[in-house]
């Protein structure tokens, strides 16, 4: 189902097609991945990456109580069933450790700003029912703590917004520029790749952009609709830019104040340098387009190879500095290119 148009999906909403999958696969050993996804309404990408989370899942992280799914990439099996079957219907026993984390775990998320309030009474709920049930081991909880960082308010209000379908909008923060910037977004889906970010559509560019959360300043949930265009799915597992291993290899060297670009371009490596800075080598299809990252990092960086580039790099600064009338040298990186403008 490779094309189909993104729906705006939120945490919960998976966790409950996730529920209703196991109940799906157990009635129907060996069913078909396309067929599956097409009942779910999924993409076939969406389908497997919900059966990677599947086998961390069970009435227990011990021995055989976990589900033992797998897919031999055209089928799905279930390995062990019965671990979910009437005979293994005991009493959940929480361990004090295990009743410990999972209460202080529920307190911590209950106070998360931009919670449903309904989502946030039965998180309360549930949780007086665990401290019942665990007993005495449920004490050590009342004297542990977890306060969020602010990424866990945006979290929440990205989640809450994608559920309601309404427009955000952000004060966000580009290292690339040094600057930040205010705009109003259409979120499409969280995704966690290394960070986690919110893919939206970006009235202010009028594009598709990938947003990360530790980098949104403040934030604010509209009144207003949100309506993006339809957007093909991305496949994002191998990360949210993935260069080709044919595009020609680009070496630059960049102080510490250019170190952002290691985490803005996907690379091969980053070895650190004696100064604080790194040497990096990444892959691109268009290395001329590097040029404009060499002027933006002016003196904190420079391109090493390939030679010409380099030497390319260099005469645009040149030409840069006579158009202004003024003087410095040479850097060696260019600015986000198309291709890699992921989180403008």
């Amino acid at each position: 189902m490779a094309g189909k148009p993104v729906r705006p999906v939120n945490a919960i909403d998976q966790t409950r097609r996730m529920l209703s999958l196991v109940t799906y696969l157990r009635e129907r050993p060996g069913a078909r991945i396309e067929d599956v996804a097409r009942a779910f309404g999924i993409t076939e990408d969406e389908l497997v990456s919900d059966l990677d989370v599947l086998p961390m899942c069970g009435t227990s992280f011990r021995g055989g109580d976990l589900l033992d799914i797998d897919t031999d990439g055209e089928r799905i099996w279930w390995h062990n069933p019965a671990a979910l079957g009437a005979d293994a219907a005991e009493p959940l026993r929480l361990a004090a450790d295990e009743a410990t984390a999972l209460l202080v775990a529920a307190r911590a998320v209950a106070t998360l700003p931009g919670l449903r309030e309904s989502d946030r009474q039965a998180l309360l709920r549930a949780t007086a029912k665990v401290e019942t049930s665990a007993g005495e081991a449920a004490g050590a909880s009342s004297r542990l703590s977890v306060t969020f960082e602010s990424e866990g308010g945006v979290f929440a209000d990205v989640d809450r917004a994608i559920s309601e379908r309404r427009r955000l909008w952000i004060r966000y923060y580009s290292p690339a520029r040094d600057e930040v910037t205010e705009r109003e977004i259409d979120p499409i889906r969280l995704v966690s790749v290394g960070h986690t970010y919110v893919e939206a559509w970006c009235r202010r560019s009028e594009a598709r952009r990938t947003f990360r959360l530790d980098r949104v300043a403040e934030i604010r949930i509209l009144d207003e609709p949100s309506a993006p265009p339809e957007v093909e799915l991305r496949d994002l597992s191998e990360g949210l830019v993935q260069p080709a291993a044919e595009d020609p290899e680009v070496v630059v060297e960049v102080g510490p104040g250019g170190r952002w670009v290691a985490e803005y371009y996907p690379h091969d490596s980053a070895d650190e340098l004696p100064d604080g800075g790194l040497r990096i080598t990444l892959r691109t299809p268009d290395p001329a387009s590097l040029r404009r990252l060499a002027l933006r990092l002016g003196r904190d960086g420079r391109i090493v190879s390939p030679p010409a580039l380099a030497d390319s790099a260099r005469q645009a600064a040149r030409e840069a500095l006579a158009a202004y009338d003024g003087t410095g040298t040479a850097g060696a990186v260019d600015g986000r290119h198309d291709r890699q403008e992921h989180a403008r």
